[in-house]
């Protein structure tokens, strides 16, 4: 057997566990800080006594990853350029900032899949003995595989996030137009929408009050909301409030006639998703359904052909 794939794993060890080394050796602090937060309050020996419970009712995954993958992450950001973290950046708002995961986390999880994919695919080659050769392709295409899933996920967590808003904006656009003609003000409209619905779209405008009672004008908020979303709708929602705001025009008015056109949209897009239903229903229907009724009808007929003419 080839002592390469030996060779390649080691090297591949060494590179993580020198990674870990430097990462470790950064960190400064010669005090736990849950005992630091701890001695705040008292360091009894009591307190001292629970540290380890305290601790141990931590998850793993808070207590041992993420710590991890936070080292690690300081680490990515310094070989990192910038103009691709901000890219990560912003496809990490557009997909509504998952689990508060930064850009640094997010190539620590890539090159962590990488390494996984392509360690695991060596440990599989290798123990059934292949070729050298397939070997390396192996490895290399785990590596690839490992390096392209996570922004797969991404991308679908943004297209799940932007489908959900898209169906949720009329209906959240005719609760506003509700309640400011209630007497309710804009603000106020968007607050109702955020304490009754409890999805993307509720929380985009839960963001855009927080931000106006932070300090932000209506516009800055609303624009922030706009490219956090990327959605065409919500732009064009947008634009229209802000307009409707620096001329003077009846929010009122603008929010009934923006629930119309969003009403008529999603009527238009489900009408277009029904005619092409027929469309995406052929392939299932021509590679699973039509051979299974050929050899359903013309199985027996080709048997009796077969006995007749190639029979004893």
């Amino acid at each position: 057997m080839s002592p390469l794939p030996f060779i390649i794993l080691g090297l591949i060890i060494v590179i993580i566990a020198v990674a870990l080394v430097v990462v470790g050796m950064r960190s400064n602090k010669d005090i736990d800080p849950l005992e630091e937060r701890l001695a705040l309050y008292g360091g009894t020996q009591e307190l001292a006594k629970n540290l380890e419970d305290i601790e141990m009712s931590v998850p793993f995954t808070e207590r041992v990853l993420l710590p991890i993958a936070q080292q690690m992450s300081k680490l990515t950001s310094r070989f990192t350029p910038q103009e691709t973290l901000e890219n990560t950046q912003r496809q990490l708002e557009l997909a509504g900032r998952p689990n508060n995961m930064t850009p640094a986390v997010f190539w620590v999880i890539r090159l962590s899949a990488m390494a996984f994919f392509a360690i695991f695919l060596l440990f599989i080659l290798s123990v059934t003995k292949q070729k050298a050769l397939f070997i390396i392709g192996g490895v290399l295409g785990g590596a690839v595989l490992g390096f392209i899933l996570p922004p797969l996920w991404l991308r679908g967590k943004i297209s799940r996030r932007q489908d959900e808003i898209i169906k949720s904006l009329p209906d959240a656009l005719d609760l506003m137009s509700i309640c400011v003609n209630a007497g309710l003000g804009f603000d106020q409209a968007m607050g109702r929408v955020y304490e009754k619905w409890d999805n993307e779209l509720g929380m985009a405008f839960g963001r855009v009050i927080q931000e106006i009672r932070l300090g932000k004008t209506r516009r800055e908020a609303l624009r922030a909301m706009d490219e956090s979303i990327g959605v065409a709708d919500v732009t064009t929602f947008i634009g229209a409030i802000i307009q409707a705001d620096q001329l003077g025009v009846s929010i009122s008015k603008i929010l009934n006639i923006q629930a119309d056109q969003m009403r008529m949209k999603r009527r238009q897009r489900a009408e277009q998703k029904a005619q092409a239903a027929p469309v995406k229903m052929m392939i299932p229907l021509a590679i699973f359904i039509f051979p299974s009724i050929y050899i359903v009808l013309l199985g027996p007929a080709g048997v009796m052909l077969y006995s007749q003419f190639f029979g004893n």
